[in-house]
């Protein structure tokens, strides 16, 4: 039987598995992707992008290959019961992140640009037709099981991510359960393609009658979903053309050549139970599935991809130690569960079926705006999960509320390249240590701290001074920087790979802060050369 070595498999390539694969490639790690279709999808199944997945693939350096194929989008706008708009929600500070807050896109069109840009890398290898059938789990390895069209084959990795969907083999094959349900309500989804709504926003219309959500597209596509009641469709039935027609003819007239995709479904909100086992991770829709009414199945996928790539990049480069993947399931279990359980509930308020229940939301939501802080909660998108972490890979020191929490990404003066640049290209794809408004030889007592972990140092001035220092400078240039880090000031700030906050600490506190970090690093490792990575060759 053929038998491969790689760092990582990856077993699925929808935008999950092709964006962890892009972020391993980036920090240096050989990626196998197992795919068991014969390409890439040609369903439009995502539609919804968000900045912070955006600032996902500038980690991956191919986020100019992804903004071609997004609409900038500007947020979604709800409408009462009656068809009249209640509010546009456009998120939280803009471009905080450095991209638009929510952009539509049709997900053929993201899986094409990933595969293309993996192809060029010489660390990634793509087989499709490729179905896994078996992990044989061992203390050093997993042995990845495939059957392909010429026989069997297995590959052996240090690791591998399950990003192969609701129905994935890495969480079934491994006997893992999900808790949760599944809803009786069956919903139209129907693709469209010459539509004429241009809007850059999604409209989520809470009309019980028949409660619909519409997500226009790039180059004329356009999403509907309605609600189907008894009689109109089950999801072992083929979309009634006459159906769609009647549905969507208030927007729009419509033909059998303009249906990209049509299919009834049925909701999940679940979470699996364990998302490591052993060498192996469950990811995106193999670890969580939500309704979609949040916008956020395909963004909480990507944030997992986020939050483990690069632990595992460290522990392959002997940076980190292996026990650091457990901090995976912890930091990121509870925002997933707490995003699919505000999917659940947009679900019940936005697209109650009950007038008297739509009546009740509408006047709640009509008195809400009527004040300056009801109107922030629901045009900001405050009713969303916090996005800090509480534990994990985080050192909280006398002041825990600077820690766990992801930095903003404002334009900054770079002092060596002397341009104007976003934050994360100044600080690279790895970890970064910065001092604020610290004095010069406050750096010496963290120089283990960026050997440790080979991060770049850079000097944060929140004022109109400019430093002496040895270290890279950036400077302030529209106010970003200055609210960004004014909480820090007279602080060292270690950022993680994935713009987490990891630990914040005055120079006083700097020889704690050093020993605390030294116990995420592998004993007696002195050098970034990984007998992990040894292993895997050998």
């Amino acid at each position: 039987m053929p038998t491969s070595t790689a760092d990582v498999v990856v077993c699925g390539a929808g935008p999950v598995g092709l964006t962890a694969a892009a972020l391993l490639a980036a920090r240096g790690v050989d990626v196998v992707v197992l795919e068991q279709n014969s390409g890439t999808s040609d369903e439009p199944k995502a539609i919804s992008i968000d900045d912070e997945s955006l600032r996902v693939y500038q980690a991956a350096g191919i986020v100019d290959r992804v903004m071609p194929v997004v609409v900038p989008g500007t947020g979604t706008r709800y409408y009462d019961r009656h068809g009249e708009e209640l509010f546009h929600a456009r998120g939280p500070r803009p471009f905080r992140l450095g991209y638009p807050f929510k952009n539509p896109f049709a997900q053929p069109d993201l899986e094409r640009v990933l595969a293309e840009a993996l192809a060029e890398t010489g660390n990634v290898e793509m087989r499709f037709g490729a179905r896994v059938v078996g992990f044989d789990q061992h203390p050093e390895h997993v042995s990845v099981h495939a059957v392909t069209a010429t026989g069997r084959s297995v590959v052996r990795a240090r690791y591998v991510l399950g990003c192969d969907g609701g129905r994935s083999a890495t969480r079934l094959l491994q006997n893992i359960d999900m808790t949760g349900r599944s809803y009786p309500d069956v919903w139209l989804v129907v693709d469209t393609l010459e539509d004429p709504h241009t809007q850059r926003f999604a409209m989520h219309h809470g009309d019980p009658v028949r409660p619909h959500v519409i997500v226009p597209g790039l180059n004329g596509r356009c999403r509907y979903e309605f609600r189907l009641f008894d009689g109109e469709g089950t999801p072992d039935q083929k979309p009634d053309f006459a159906l769609i027609e009647r549905l969507v003819a208030p927007y729009r007239r419509i033909s059998p050549r303009q249906i990209e995709r049509a299919i009834n479904y049925r909701f999940n909100a679940v979470v699996a139970d364990r998302w490591m086992i052993g060498r192996s991770f469950l990811l995106g829709d193999a670890a969580h599935m939500m309704p979609p009414f949040a916008g956020q199945g395909l963004n909480s996928g990507l944030r997992d991809a986020s939050n483990l790539a690069w632990k595992i990049a460290d522990v392959l480069a002997g940076r980190l130690d292996p026990s650091i993947l457990d901090t995976y399931q912890r930091e990121r279990y509870p925002h997933a569960l707490a995003t699919v359980r505000l999917s659940e509930r947009l679900g019940r308020v936005v697209m109650t079926t009950s007038p008297r229940f739509a009546r009740r939301r509408d006047q709640h939501i009509e008195r809400a705006l009527a004040t300056g802080q009801g109107r922030a909660f629901l045009e900001e998108m405050r009713y969303r999960p916090s996005a800090r972490y509480d534990s994990g890979l985080l050192s909280a020191g006398d002041r825990p509320e600077l820690v766990g929490i992801p930095i903003g990404q404002p334009l900054v003066f770079d002092t060596v390249t002397h341009r104007l640049r976003r934050l994360d290209s100044v600080l690279g794809n790895g970890w970064a240590l910065l001092g604020i408004d610290v004095g010069r030889t406050d750096w010496t007592a963290v120089a283990a701290v960026l050997e440790q972990l080979d991060a770049v140092s850079i000097q944060v001035s929140t004022t109109e001074h400019m430093p002496r220092t040895d270290h890279r400078v950036v400077l302030d240039v529209d106010g970003g920087l200055l609210r960004e880090f004014a909480p820090y000031t007279g602080r060292f700030a270690l950022i993680r790979p994935d713009r987490v906050v990891a630990a914040a600490w005055p120079p006083r506190a700097s020889a704690d802060l050093v020993e605390r970090v030294r116990s995420w690093t592998p004993a007696g490792t002195a050098s970034i050369t990984s007998p992990e990575r040894a292993l895997t060759h050998g």
